[in-house]
């Protein structure tokens, strides 16, 4: 598949080093979120930069770094990108109403290049109490949209077999953002198995993580075995698009 790397390529920080292993978010990283979100201050980020870093973003890169090798292994080609693929904690407010400047959660992804405009993702998110992992396929382009609906349409038993392998993982797709009604060339799902599917923006499984799970190596296995099992959620889409 062209949508995600043949070869497999250990990952490596923005010097071009392997990452440390992956021991746990520190509580200070947890705390830090909490404090941030209680005071939204860019004096106080300044003086507390150190904490991000330390307590964030360098845990968070590797995990994601440790996910894409352990993930790479396994025969499923998702890469981290220690420049693409975190997001940022500042906001762009620009044209928003809140302009809180601080983001109260930490985040970043793997895909098929390591970028987040790559169709197919797994997403790690921290955040005090709310912890969480999605895969699939978020805000995908309107064009690669109707090319995975187009072929959940024309083989519809390829589609039930993901869904099936989903379920028995105790896995659904997100109805986040869904249509309420049946987007046009999609007609023939009306009735059908499928029709729910069809109006979906999102193509996304997530599973939740404790917080306790998260300062411990633990979570990188749970997020990798929560990865293999929404595989074919992935897999299908890539073929998908391809087609």
């Amino acid at each position: 598949m062209t949508s995600a790397p043949s070869r497999r390529t250990r990952a490596v920080d923005e010097e071009g080093f392997p990452p440390p292993p992956f021991e746990g978010i520190p509580a200070d990283g947890f705390a830090f979120l909490a404090e941030l979100a209680a005071c939204q201050d860019r004096a106080w980020y300044a003086e507390n930069k150190a904490r991000w870093e330390v307590g964030l973003r360098e845990p968070l890169s590797a995990l994601l770094a440790s996910l894409a090798d352990r993930l790479s292994a396994a025969k499923l080609s998702l890469r981290f990108d220690a420049r693409r693929g975190l997001f940022r904690l500042h906001r762009d407010t620009r044209f928003a109403k809140d302009k809180s400047p601080f983001k109260t959660n930490a985040g970043g992804l793997l895909s098929g290049d390591g970028g987040k405009d790559r169709p197919g993702l797994l997403y790690v998110h921290v955040e005090p109490g709310n912890c969480f992992t999605a895969c699939g396929f978020w805000h995908p382009e309107p064009a690669v949209l109707a090319r995975m609906r187009d072929s959940a349409l024309a083989d519809r038993a390829a589609w039930r077999r993901t869904a099936k392998a989903l379920a028995a993982k105790g896995l659904a797709l997100s109805d986040g953002e869904a249509l309420a009604r049946l987007p046009r060339g999609c007609e023939a799902a009306a009735g059908t198995p499928e029709e729910g599917l069809m109006k979906l923006r999102n193509w996304i499984v997530r599973r939740k993580l404790t917080d306790a799970t998260m300062r411990t190596p633990k979570a990188l296995e749970e997020i990798a075995a929560f990865a293999l099992e929404a595989a074919p959620l992935l897999r299908f889409g890539w073929d998908a698009i391809e087609a």
